[in-house]
């Protein structure tokens, strides 16, 4: 039987958690700008070189959006947790470690894009879509972690909030593989299409799928009779 000496320790308030997640995405929005340089072009083409660079901005803004909306999503989390135990400290680390490997996936599509070799795309479409679908498969486990340990959640998170969000999770884990499959069988720039949608799609439901489902219901009840 646990009791508060079991727990010392090992359970402690989401203050220090919550800022040092902060602090790796600062990091990793850091990171993804050192993808983005001077062309080195011969003088009075610097306009056609900054232009030829296109796939770095493209992948910049695709990746810097999502880390944003990871960041929105993680905080909309922590706003429902009141404790952080051991083993939901090592979900979040696992969050943050595939968070933190989007900055490398960006960089080899942005030079795949640049050298237009047709073989090099496909696999740097497969090996994004490989990294996005490890980082919602890490969310799953983190939404799966708090599904089973309402322990940890604030007394008026709804029981049923974190079981729902893992299906959110396993849609992007579906979805990324798929445009990962499409991008190296078919072609890569159909992949490449995907992607900006799944981030699109988070940041619409960053408060939740139970939420959204809660907020809609409201909407369509009839009004209260005068």
């Amino acid at each position: 039987m646990s009791g508060p000496d079991t727990d010392l320790g090992t359970r402690s308030d989401t203050s220090r958690a919550v800022a040092f997640s902060d602090a790796i995405f600062a990091i990793i929005i850091t990171l993804l700008v050192l993808d983005l340089g001077i062309p080195d072009v011969p003088p009075g083409r610097l306009l056609s070189g900054l232009l030829s660079q296109w796939p770095s901005y493209v992948a910049y803004l695709a990746s810097y959006s999502y880390v944003a909306v990871v960041w929105l999503n993680h905080k909309a989390a922590f706003n429902r947790i009141r404790q952080v135990d051991r083993g939901l400290h090592w979900m979040n680390l696992l969050v943050l470690f595939s968070t933190a490997l989007l900055p490398f996936p960006t960089i080899v599509v942005s030079h795949a894009l640049r050298e237009h070799n047709n073989t090099d795309q496909r696999v740097a479409i497969a090996f994004y879509a490989l990294i996005g679908a490890f980082l919602c498969a890490t969310w799953l486990a983190f939404y799966h972690y708090l599904a089973r340990h309402p322990d940890l959640l604030k007394e008026q998170v709804k029981g049923g909030f974190f079981h729902v969000e893992r299906f959110r999770a396993l849609a992007g884990v579906v979805l990324y593989l798929l445009a990962g499959v499409i991008g190296y069988l078919v072609e890569p720039l159909i992949g490449l299409v995907i992607f900006p949608f799944l981030p699109v799609f988070y940041a619409l439901t960053s408060a939740g799928l139970y939420q959204l489902r809660v907020t809609r219901r409201i909407s369509h009840r009839p009004p209260p009779p005068r």
